[in-house]
């Protein structure tokens, strides 16, 4: 029983890697046209600054600079590109051919140099119409005057013809893979010359140049593959056109990114701001309720202070009463409206203080008291009668004595 268990758990183990395994996907980087494996504006920079055309060959073809990253025969190789001329007087025709197979060649540009009776030489870069579409042309204007045109126009000059074909290569080449389009613009930059000017136009000047690379075109890739024509995998004239679709589709999605960072960055402040503002008014009702509790806390104990101070000084006036009363007697007062004093100590602190000052005249010995500032009643009271002042020997009626009229009448 336990084996067949053991059976089923790698059974369903192996079918989940098997479910798993097939949900993994390969991404591929494509490029996007042919024509972008193959820079132009480096084409002529190299030719100006090539001494003649079999060094510009092999400045095409050096490992170490990849000008071409062309892989027409599909083999996972960059093809050779060989260099062959034709002239006619004054007119210079170079192509530029890729080697697919066994007298297999496809051309992929031209360069033709033609001089006018001024001594005026005139560059113009083609690229091949199936490759990069009509009239895609390039003239290049040189800063210093190259090299190659000194012996162009020579008596003893010689058509250049490569030797070079299919399994027979110069030693300084070697295979090399393609690299992603990405990739590659970015490595052919380094070889464009930048103080070299290249002005794009839409016609070719030598007629001559155009007749002459009519009878000497090779076109094998363009017989494999009739229905993979510049027009047919675009939806623009030649590749010029569609650098600039390229650039208008960048430039929208750029603008598209910047409003919309924009837009995120402009919410993003304004909840902070108003995040902020909350914050500024949640501290400022914190310090508003603070400050009102500081205030009541002050007065509560302002209050409580004053209580303490009134409690002192009725402590303080108790234990005078209380030593007069051996001497003094004290009699009750009453308001004009015939109620109690709402204090009676406060009352009796008054009695109390001329009792002190009677007994003070009458025997002539100072009574010790203590004097607290009295703390004034909301409503004085006053005896409707008059007080009586003793002492110990003698005392005093605030009345006044009636003499009889006999006295008088005697006196």
């Amino acid at each position: 029983m336990k084996t067949i268990f053991n059976h089923i758990a790698l059974f369903a183990f192996l079918f989940a890697g098997q479910v798993f395994a097939q949900d993994v996907t390969t991404v591929r980087a494509n490029s996007y046209d042919i024509s972008d494996n193959l820079n132009l504006k480096a084409v002529a920079s190299i030719f100006g600054e090539s001494r003649d055309l079999e060094d510009f060959e092999r400045r095409l073809n050096d490992p170490n600079m990849q000008i071409s990253n062309l892989d027409l025969n599909g083999d996972n190789r960059v093809d050779y590109l060989r260099v062959i001329e034709a002239t006619e007087n004054n007119t210079h025709l170079i192509i530029l051919q890729a080697v697919l197979g066994i007298d297999t060649f496809q051309d992929v540009a031209t360069i033709e140099v033609e001089r006018d009776r001024n001594n005026n030489v005139q560059v113009q870069v083609v690229g091949d119409v199936y490759m990069y579409g009509s009239n895609y042309i390039y003239e290049p204007v040189y800063v210093a005057r190259p090299l190659i045109f000194d012996i162009f126009w020579v008596s003893s000059y010689r058509p250049y013809y490569s030797p070079w074909y299919w399994g027979y290569y110069p030693v300084y080449y070697n295979y090399w893979a393609p690299c992603p389009v990405y990739r590659y613009r970015n490595h052919v930059n380094v070889y464009i010359n930048n103080r070299n000017s290249y002005h794009y136009v839409n016609s070719r000047r030598s007629s001559r140049a155009v007749v002459l690379h009519n009878s000497r075109r090779a076109n094998a890739y363009e017989r494999m593959h009739p229905n993979n024509s510049f027009s047919r995998r675009t939806e623009v004239n030649n590749r010029y056109a569609l650098e600039q679709s390229r650039s208008r589709v960048n430039s929208r999605n750029a603008l598209n990114s910047r409003s919309s960072y924009n837009s995120d960055s402009y919410s993003s402040a304004s909840r902070n701001s108003v995040n902020s503002s909350r914050n500024s008014n949640n501290s400022r009702t914190i310090n508003v309720s603070n400050t009102n509790n500081t205030v009541r806390n002050s007065n509560i104990n302002r209050n409580s202070v004053n209580r303490v101070q009134n409690d002192n000084n009725n402590r303080a006036i108790v234990p005078s009463v209380s030593r007069s009363s051996s001497t003094a007697t004290r009699q009750p007062s009453y308001n004009p409206s015939g109620s109690r004093s709402s204090n009676p100590v406060m009352q009796g602190s008054r009695n109390t203080t001329r009792v002190n000052n009677t007994v003070q005249r009458s025997t002539g010995t100072p009574v010790q008291t203590t004097r607290q500032p009295a703390v004034r009643s909301a409503a004085p009271a006053r005896s409707s009668t008059p007080t009586v002042r003793s002492s110990g020997s003698s005392s005093r009626s605030s009345a006044p004595v009636r003499q009889s009229n006999n006295s008088r009448t005697r006196g």
